[in-house]
């Protein structure tokens, strides 16, 4: 009986945690011991680089994955995406696959279907090499003759 009694008190003590802390922390806690958590990047999204596009949410979000697939220059690995939450509205990258510095991509609606697309990091580096890499991709997307008379320019500045 006194075996029983055991068992069930440690069980109890167990799980009592568990429901008072709520499932949530132990599914975070569980994301973050296999280095996937995004807890980070919406904890850093108040520092975030902000730009809105005229684009809807799915197309912008569309954009941004194809931008992400791109191959970067030589030297430059692809960014790695490691989990997409569609409740949270946002991707969670690596810079590249050896490079795990991760980064957030937030997306909220905003009137008239334009997106805002926000960027987020602890590392000040990569979330501004990221938003580089949207922002400008979907600039190009949006403005291809800007680019173009960019590209002019740059050429004509390094004859």
């Amino acid at each position: 009986m006194k075996i029983n009694t055991k068992c069930i008190l440690i069980i109890v003590c167990c799980l009592l945690p568990a429901i008072l802390l709520g499932c949530a922390t132990i599914k975070e806690t569980a994301k973050g011991f296999a280095g996937v958590s995004t807890r980070i990047l919406e904890e850093s999204r108040k520092d975030g680089l902000k730009k809105s596009f005229a684009l809807d949410y799915n197309s912008c979000y569309a954009k941004v994955k194809d931008i992400l697939k791109e191959e970067g220059k030589e030297g430059e690995g692809k960014p790695y995406i490691y989990a997409e939450d569609a409740q949270k509205k946002m991707l969670a990258i690596y810079l590249s696959e050896t490079d795990t510095t991760p980064v957030g991509i937030f997306f909220s609606g905003e009137e008239k279907g334009a997106t805002m697309v926000e960027i987020s990091s602890p590392s000040i580096y990569a979330k501004e090499y990221i938003a580089a890499k949207v922002f400008g991709g979907i600039d190009s997307l949006l403005n291809p003759k800007e680019e173009k008379k960019a590209n002019v320019k740059q050429e004509i500045s390094n004859k």
